[in-house]
C-alpha cells in the first residue's frame, strides 16, 4: 500500500477512512479466459491477489485491466472498517448490472468479507457466484467451474497450516522494483476492535527456506526491494518440528533451532547487499531489541518501522486489548531511537473515538504523537465491526461528529509533525531507490529513502530501479525534494 502522497493537512475525515485498492493489469499469453481482480485494503490482500492470479493462471486464465473483457471477476475484500465493506457492496451492484447483459460472467468475493458475510452475500442478497476465504484459494478453479455449471461455490474454511509457500505469485501492478513476500498468515492478538483473527484465522509461519528462495528469485529477476508481510511479522516463528513436517525441498538441511523474526530478517538481508528489505506490520508488544540490532547490522534493511499505537491512553489501550500501555509503547520508541538513531522512520495507525473515550483521553493520543513525532500515520475514527470483542462488550457511544472532529485533530497534528520531521532531512544526503515517474511531471522521478519517505528528483539519466545519492533541498508534509549527486 502506498503511503500518503498528498499533503496530509488537506485530508478530510472521510478521505482518511477511504480504502486503498488495486486492480489487475493486462497479461496476454494466449490463454482462453480472462480474469479481473480488484483488491481492497491492506498489503496482505494485494499479496493474496498475486497468489490467486498464479493459481488461476495455471488453470487457463490471463489477467485483464478491463472488467468488461473478463470471464471471471474477483473482489478481494477487506472488513477492517465499515467504509471498506460499503465500497465493495457498491462495486458488486455495478458488476451485477453488467452480468444482466453477460449472464455467463462469474463474480466472486474473496478474503475477509467472504469469510464474514458468506451467507448474506450468497443467499440473501444473491450478489455473487463464488465466496472464498483467505485460506481456500487453491479451491478457486473448482469453485469457478461449479459456478459456470450454475452452482454457487463457497469455501471459507480457515486452516492452521496453509501458507501458500509453494506458489510463485504473479506480480500484479508490479513496478519491477519492489515486491511483497508473505511470511506468515493469521493473527493471535485478538484486539477488541479487529475482525482479522476471525476472518484470517490463527497465526502460522512460512518455511524460512521458501521465503529466502522467493527473495533470491525476485533479486535474480531484477527486483531491488522486498517487503516481508504479515499481520504481525514480529511473531514469526519456525520450529524444527514444523520444518521436518513441511519442508518443500527434502535435500535441505533440517532446521536445528527455532527461527524467529530477527533470524529471518538476517537471512533475507544476506541474499544481497543491494536488495533492500522492509517489513510490515510490527506489534509493539513483540518488536524486540534483537530485531532492532539486526536492522542496525545490515545497511540494506531499511530503517523504518510501522508501529501501530491505536491510542495514547492506557485505559483505552486496555479496552482495545492491545496488551501494552502508554509507558510500554514509549519505551519501545525510545529503544528504537537509541539503537537506530533519530533518522529511523516511525509510522503508526491510530483509532480515535473508541468506545467511552473521553476528551482527556483523546488529548493523550495527541500528546503521545508530540513525544514520538511520527513521520506519517494512518488515521481513522472507530467503526464498530460486528462479531468483534468490542461489539459484544462495549457500546459504540461516541457521536459521529465527535469522532470526525477528533480525527481531524489527529490529522492536523500529524501534518505538523510530518513537516517537522521532513525539515530535518533538508540539507542531508540520502540514498533513494527510483520507483518510477513522478505523478507531478514526466521529467521527474520518484523514489524512497530508507525511512520510507517519497523523494522527487529530476529525471536526468536515471531510470526505474536505479539507486541514487540525493541531497534533500526542500519538503512538504508528505514529500521530500532533492538534487541528484550521483
Amino acid at each position: 500500500m502506498e503511503n500518503i502522497i498528498k499533503d496530509i493537512d488537506i485530508i478530510s475525515a472521510e478521505e482518511a477512512q477511504a480504502c486503498d485498492y488495486k486492480t489487475t493489469e493486462d497479461e496476454n499469453t494466449g490463454k482462453a479466459k480472462k480474469l479481473y481482480i480488484e483488491s481492497y485494503g491492506c498489503q496482505m490482500n494485494f499479496s493474496d491477489s498475486e497468489i490467486v492470479a498464479s493459481i488461476m493462471k495455471d488453470n487457463g486464465f490471463d489477467t485483464t485491466s478491463d472488467f468488461h473483457e473478463a470471464d471471471v471477476i474477483f473482489l478481494n475484500t477487506c472488513s477492517i472498517r465499515e467504509k471498506a465493506e460499503l465500497t465493495v457492496r457498491k462495486r458488486l451492484s455495478q458488476f451485477n448490472n453488467i452480468k444482466k447483459n453477460k449472464p455467463e460472467l462469474t463474480i466472486g468475493v474473496l478474503g475477509c468479507m467472504a469469510e464474514r458475510l458468506k451467507e448474506k452475500l450468497l443467499e440473501e442478497e444473491k450478489l455473487v457466484d463464488v465466496v472464498v476465504g483467505p485460506d481456500a484459494y487453491r479451491d478457486l478453479p473448482n469453485l469457478v467451474s461449479e459456478a459456470e455449471d450454475g452452482n454457487k461455490g463457497v469455501n471459507t474454511f480457515l486452516s492452521r497450516e496453509e501458507t501458500y509457500a509453494d506458489i510463485s505469485p504473479v506480480r500484479l501492478n508490479s513496478n519491477g522494483v519492489s515486491a511483497f513476500i508473505s511470511i506468515m498468515r493469521g493473527c493471535d492478538n485478538m484486539c477488541s476492535f479487529c475482525v482479522v483473527p476471525f476472518t484470517r484465522g490463527r497465526e502460522r509461519s512460512r518455511d524460512p527456506h521458501s521465503i529466502v528462495r522467493e527473495a533470491q528469485e525476485l533479486f535474480d529477476k531484477g527486483f531491488k526491494e522486498v517487503t516481508l508481510l504479515g499481520q504481525n511479522v514480529d511473531s514469526y516463528k519456525w520450529s524444527p518440528e514444523e520444518n521436518n513436517k513441511a519442508r518443500l525441498n527434502k535435500k535441505e538441511d533440517e532446521v536445528s533451532a527455532v527461527i524467529n523474526f530477527a533470524h529471518l530478517l538476517e537471512m533475507v538481508a544476506q541474499v544481497s547487499p543491494t536488495l533492500r528489505v522492509r517489513f510490515s506490520t510490527s506489534h509493539p508488544k513483540d518488536i524486540t531489541d534483537e530485531v532492532l540490532y539486526t536492522m542496525k547490522k545490515y545497511d540494506n534493511i531499511c530503517k523504518y518501522i510501522h508501529l501501530p499505537v491505536q491510542s495514547g491512553n492506557s485505559r483505552v489501550l486496555e479496552m482495545m486489548n492491545r496488551t501494552y500501555d502508554r509507558a510500554w509503547y514509549l519505551e519501545r520508541v525510545s529503544k528504537i531511537r537509541e539503537i537506530l538513531g533519530e533518522e529511523c522512520g516511525i509510522s503508526s495507525d491510530m483509532i480515535t473515538g473508541f468506545c467511552t473515550e473521553t476528551e482527556e483521553e483523546h488529548q493523550d493520543t495527541l500528546t503521545l504523537m508530540d513525544i514520538v513525532k511520527y513521520d506519517f500515520s494512518y488515521m481513522f475514527y472507530y467503526s464498530e465491526r460486528p462479531g468483534t470483542l468490542a461489539a459484544k462488550k462495549y457500546e459504540d457511544d461516541i457521536p459521529l461528529e465527535v469522532k470526525k472532529r477528533r480525527l481531524n485533530d489527529i490529522i492536523q497534528k500529524q501534518s505538523i509533525l510530518s513537516e517537522e520531521r521532513n525539515k530535518l532531512d533538508v540539507g542531508k544526503i540520502q540514498e533513494i531507490l527510483i520507483e518510477g515517474v513522478s505523478k507531478r511531471s514526466e521529467d521527474q522521478l520518484r523514489g524512497r529513502n530508507s525511512a520510507n519517505k517519497m523523494v522527487i528528483v529530476e529525471k536526468g539519466n536515471l531510470k526505474k530501479g536505479d539507486y541514487a545519492l540525493v541531497k534533500i533541498t526542500d519538503c512538504t508534509p508528505a514529500t521530500l525534494f532533492g538534487e541528484v549527486i550521483s
